[in-house]
């Protein structure tokens, strides 16, 4: 297994075991020939190049040029490794920050040891969960190495999980080729904003690094809430046991700060992923034969969980307000679409200024307004 880093297992989290972990643990992928399982690959980066086109045309975002950020088709322990890197460099300044409150006796370097590698095994938890579900992702915080190369102008690369892919598509009972150019579309979307919109992936990194710093938890509080959602996972919390069972992590470890820019947060999140949704709603007809089939029986997928078990996780992670945000954001560009055109929407991406609110996607009326408003004579 490729090490995460050489300072990787000596702080408060051991990444290396978080991926051991999650690799372990994982659910075995669809059961497909070796034969099947090149052609799948072979078709997702068909896909995938075709998309690039139809999502440019669409959006009016982009160019060729701008779309230099590699895809990688991956299984789940390749997602795993590249969303641990990602996390690994974002979390940096807040476990540098832990690491210090933390001190430096030599009692206390015992006490991190022991303690990175028992988060370790529970972060690696989460991500075995997370791995089996993720259809695709546009991961952009990693740094670039062997195996997340990056484009020539920094960026990201586009992941897209085909164990998953082929699993949703066998689970809904759907034309395998449509589904996978359906799935390839909206993260198409997702790698043409950030490619098309250089400032977006530092401003969202500048917002979350903000979150972090306003983080002023104990770092076994915060090391605690890890362990309460891999104990959920686990079937280890006692059952009608509530608690903070109803909140996210995120929010549980809210400052009045961090409120504001989870707001802000929120909203970004959910522009991008309602735009997504639908771009994937406006190119999949004319290329989808099936796309009104594959949305509904998809979007009946999202609305619900395998097992209670299932839906009391996806609270604690956030993945409910995930689910809120693609609506949401879906319903906010569709409306600002249908007032000012696509022309008028895209004045969204000009800069941290034109991004809506988080009142604003739920009123875009308000949006408009603001962006468009005449000058007054």
């Amino acid at each position: 297994m490729t090490s995460i880093g050489g300072a990787a297992s000596s702080g408060m989290i051991d990444w290396n075991l978080a991926v051991a972990t999650a690799t372990r643990l994982m659910r075995p992928g669809p059961d497909v020939s070796r034969d099947e399982a090149r052609a799948v690959v072979a078709e997702l980066r068909r896909h995938a190049k075709a998309s690039e086109e139809h999502v440019r045309g669409f959006t009016r975002l982009g160019t060729e040029e701008t779309h230099d950020t590699p895809l990688l088709v991956v299984d789940r322990p390749g997602w795993v490794r590249a969303n641990v890197a990602g996390f690994r460099e974002l979390l940096k300044p807040l476990l540098e920050k832990m690491q210090e409150r933390r001190g430096s006796s030599p009692g206390n370097a015992v006490l991190g040891a022991v303690g990175g590698k028992v988060t370790g095994v529970e972060l690696g938890v989460l991500l075995s969960f997370l791995a089996s579900r993720v259809l695709g992702q546009y991961e952009t915080f990693a740094p670039p190495s062997r195996d997340l190369p990056a484009g020539a102008g920094g960026g990201g690369r586009l992941l897209l999980v085909a164990p998953n892919i082929v699993h949703v598509e066998r689970e809904l009972d759907v034309e395998p080729h449509d589904f996978r150019l359906w799935v390839t579309l909206h993260e198409e979307t997702h790698r043409t904003q950030f490619t098309a919109v250089p400032w977006l992936r530092d401003h969202l990194e500048g917002e979350i690094q903000s979150f972090l710093g306003e983080t002023d938890v104990d770092p076994m509080t915060l090391l605690e809430r890890v362990r309460e959602a891999a104990q959920s996972l686990a079937g280890g919390r006692p059952e009608g046991e509530e608690g903070d069972e109803g909140r996210s992590l995120v929010e549980i470890v809210q400052t009045p700060a961090q409120r504001e820019i989870l707001g802000r947060l929120t909203a970004v999140m959910s522009l991008l992923e309602g735009h997504a949704d639908f771009v994937m709603d406006g190119v999949g007809p004319q290329v989808v034969p099936s796309v009104a089939e594959i949305r509904e029986k998809f979007q009946q997928r999202r609305a619900k969980g395998a097992s209670r078990l299932d839906m009391a996780l996806r609270k604690l992670l956030g993945l409910d307000a995930k689910l809120r945000q693609y609506r949401d954001g879906e319903r906010f560009v569709r409306a600002v679409v249908e007032e000012v055109g696509m022309d008028g929407f895209n004045r969204v991406w000009t800069s941290p200024n034109t991004l809506p609110t988080k009142a604003e996607i739920a009123k875009p009326a308000d949006w408009i307004t603001r962006v468009h408003r005449k000058p007054e004579a």
